[in-house]
């Protein structure tokens, strides 16, 4: 992997996740890699963190790469892959997009050698998952790459069939959002209740990554340990029964239906509007 080139077509948030991985686990040497995209200025701020090269130059950027990652967002992907025509035929091509599925991509870019990915945010402090599937035409050295650059994001998934990407799409890749509103929900409710905000900031944290702990290393399903707390006519019992008389459950199921089927919409989207930021968010 040292001696591999490395090039990010998208610089973002991800990527930049990545390639700080790549680095602290010396995965990568920083002389090897490089990444590209619309604003010079991120560029830069990339070169003078990490050591990087940057290029606005997408087919500079991929010259000589043994690896270019794809890390734009859904609605530029088409527009990006008609500048990328110069990739080693030998070369892997790794997509982190939402939606951009291996027979988009490989048409797009009339190229063969394609993993599919769905990082997630944790993935910047090396606390993520990622789900991952390859094209037939990926070898199993490729597959290794493959491991060690998302392994620097935390834990990897391979799956033989594509269609789970969508699927890790809406649960694991937006799966974040979701905590974060239900986090930033119960705050506020200590607020309300009179709690001063960094003491219910405090409370609700420790009690989300306590909780995860917990039921981690507890290895029983989440019902158990859910009655276990709940005690009968007590204060457990009585939120408890607001939040399902309030469809909690089957809104949360329903938000993920949702994003689920976003997900394949982005597969199928022609592009049309197109987002006048950059890949800074992706």
């Amino acid at each position: 992997m040292l001696k591999k080139k490395i090039a990010f077509i998208g610089p973002g948030v991800m990527a930049e996740a990545m390639i700080a991985g790549l680095l602290r686990q010396k995965l990568a040497d920083a002389k090897n890699i490089t990444a590209s995209g619309p604003r010079e200025e991120r560029g830069e701020e990339l070169r003078k963190k990490y050591g990087i090269k940057a290029t606005t130059d997408n087919a500079s950027a991929i010259h000589e790469a043994d690896v270019v990652v794809l890390s734009v967002k859904p609605q530029r992907l088409t527009e990006v892959m008609k500048g990328l025509k110069g990739i080693r035929p030998d070369a892997l091509v790794l997509s982190i997009i939402a939606g951009a599925t291996i027979k988009k991509i490989s048409s797009g870019l009339k190229h063969k050698t394609i993993v599919r990915s769905m990082p997630n945010t944790p993935g910047q402090i090396g606390e993520g998952i990622t789900v991952w599937t390859a094209s037939k035409e990926v070898t199993d050295e490729q597959q290794e790459m493959t491991r060690s650059i998302l392994g620097a994001l935390g834990e990897e998934v391979f799956v033989e069939d594509e269609s789970y990407l969508d699927m890790a799409t809406a649960l694991s890749g937006s799966g974040p959002a979701y905590v974060f509103l239900f986090t930033e929900a119960l705050i506020d409710a200590g607020v309300h209740m009179g709690f001063p905000r960094r003491i219910a900031e405090q409370l609700v944290l420790q009690t989300i990554k306590g909780s995860a702990s917990y039921y981690q290393g507890a290895s029983r399903h989440p019902a158990t340990l859910r009655n276990q707390v709940t005690s009968p006519g007590g204060t457990s019992a009585e939120a408890l029964y607001y939040l399902e008389k309030a469809g909690f459950r089957t809104a949360i199921s329903r938000a993920v239906w949702a994003a689920y089927q976003r997900s394949l919409e982005l597969g199928k989207e022609k592009p049309g509007h197109i987002d006048t930021h950059d890949e800074e968010n992706t």
